[in-house]
């Protein structure tokens, strides 16, 4: 409690002196003036792709400043702390163990990039140490772990956002208002995508780990595999392991069913979810029929998510994706080549596209654009650095309501992915012809043309050398959630799914015991 108490003191005093720079007239883009004041201390950990993005929106913020850099790989973190020496002329201190950085009294801010299965231990560990934390989607890697990080933001009164930037982007906020509105009528079905080609990651096998990573480290919360490693490119592709990972569902989709949820005013879990799914198409494309690749999370998925009044659908398609023979999707986003990356909502009176972070479209039911709704980053500010920006404002005026993507936020949209995932994995020896997939689909309570979707799916694996009668989909079971316990009602082992194994000195507390 000495520590959270401290926290509070630093905090209360730093925002004591910026306010009062601010009503000196310090001018809020210069670092070099806002220097003299008390500048927030940030941690960023996990710098190797995604934790720049991080560093670049608290060095733009005068505001902050960037203290410490965390990383397992030294090699990564000594160069990047080179890296942000250059944009803001300190030089922080670089560190292996986040653990490490929790009594700092210089540190006011942690926020995580790393790998997705040690997002929540440093959440809850950062909150009980009196920090504020910032979060990449997904912010778990399961949903009992997204339950202990409301808890720990609730109990310990932290500010926590989650790096869901498309809530900070004045074109989705402008197309959620003007849904709210009545502008397409009425909404009640809305489609997330991910088309984005992935290509296989190597066959199955046992890699040596990076002199400069400390594997113990890395692996943090996730018991040990034998082998160790077992796919050849040692950063990134941890994505499409599930023991890591969350596939597409957990990496793409959190922005994709995050805005779904918002955009219909879904603010709770779904009642029910179906999913269909494989990670098909790499023997044919290598012409190898004994190839096993290491990634085990799907590269195709359909999963339903039944949320009672209201329906959203999730896709992901890692083949290729050009020349799509999905006629509809084609015209909302007028495109045939490429990936999809976005969400479509229909209503009765038409359709509101999501077809980038920046970008909507409204369309008629004849499918003619009405309009468009844009976030300008020249206007409107760099997504990133509005979102952090948008956090930085929480922390200094201690107030959560201010917050566009809140730890219950980021909790709802990953946990999308894992119910999605966990029907999968709990169906994935049961492959399924076409027509028993289309006979369980037609027994949904959805607001899709479910049967029109698997035919959609179905075509574009044919399109990519795979036939699904052969190579067949595995088709979930109907998870039934209780949104209200978090517990899946009468599925004992979907219940085993919330939470995970976590090795000694490495685990997230249950969420009544952070």
């Amino acid at each position: 409690m000495n520590r959270v108490t401290r926290r509070e003191f630093s905090a209360s005093a730093t925002a004591a002196g910026l306010a009062a720079g601010l009503a000196a007239g310090v001018h809020t883009s210069s670092r070099a003036v806002a220097a003299e004041t008390d500048q927030l201390g940030v941690a960023v950990c996990g710098v190797n792709s995604r934790g720049m993005a991080h560093v670049g929106g608290f060095v733009n913020d005068p505001r902050s400043t960037i203290r410490v850099l965390v990383d397992v790989d030294s090699k990564v973190g000594e160069k990047r702390a080179d890296e942000v020496e250059k944009r803001q002329g300190t030089r922080p201190r670089v560190v292996r163990d986040v653990r490490e950085v929790l009594d700092n009294d210089d540190v006011q801010i942690i926020t995580a990039a790393t790998p997705n299965h040690w997002h929540a231990a440093i959440g809850v560990w950062a909150m009980q140490a009196g920090k504020d934390v910032y979060i990449e989607k997904p912010v778990s890697h399961n949903i009992d772990e997204g339950r202990a990080l409301v808890a720990a933001a609730e109990k310990y009164e932290r500010m926590f956002q989650t790096g869901s930037q498309c809530r900070s982007s004045k074109a989705c906020i402008d197309a959620v208002d003007f849904m709210a509105d009545g502008g397409i009528g009425d909404v009640n079905l809305a489609r997330g995508l991910c088309y984005k080609r992935r290509k296989s990651i190597g066959p199955l096998g046992d890699y040596p780990v990076p002199p400069s990573v400390d594997f113990n480290l890395w692996s943090g919360p996730a018991q040990y595999t034998a082998p160790k490693v077992t796919r050849q490119r040692f950063h990134y592709d941890w994505h499409w392991q599930r023991h890591y990972g969350n596939g597409d569902s957990g990496n793409q989709g959190p922005h994709q069913t995050d805005i779904s949820r918002w955009g219909l005013g879904l603010d709770r879990h779904p009642n029910a979810i179906l999913s269909y799914a494989g990670r098909l198409g790499y023997q044919a494309e290598r012409k190898d029929p004994q190839y096993v690749d290491a990634g085990d999370t799907a590269n195709t998925q359909v999963a339903v998510y039944d949320y009672g009044d209201k329906t959203i659908v999730f896709e992901t398609r890692g083949l290729g994706v050009d020349d799509s023979a999905d006629t509809e999707l084609n015209a909302l986003f007028q495109s045939k080549r490429g990936n999809k990356i976005g969400v479509v909502f229909y209503g009765s009176d038409g359709y509101v596209v999501q077809t980038s972070y920046d970008r909507c479209l409204v369309y008629d039911l004849d499918m003619k654009q009405t309009r468009a709704f844009t976030h300008d980053s020249r206007k409107d500010g760099n997504l990133v650095n509005v979102h952090v920006s948008n956090f930085v404002d929480a922390v200094v005026s201690r107030d959560a309501s201010k917050l566009t993507a809140d730890a219950r936020v980021g909790h709802l949209s990953a946990a999308m992915a894992h119910h999605g995932n966990n029907s999968y994995y709990l169906g994935e020896t049961n492959k399924s012809t076409p027509d028993e997939i289309a006979a369980a689909v037609a027994k949904l309570d959805s607001r899709d043309d479910d049967k029109a979707t698997l035919e959609r799916t179905l075509q574009h694996l044919r399109d990519n050398g795979v036939d699904p009668s052969t190579d067949q989909l595995s088709l979930g079971p109907v998870l039934k959630f209780d949104p209200k316990t978090e517990r899946y009602i009468g599925n004992d082992a979907a219940n085993e799914m919330l939470t995970r194994n976590f090795r000694e000195d490495f685990s997230v507390p249950a969420p009544e015991d952070v």
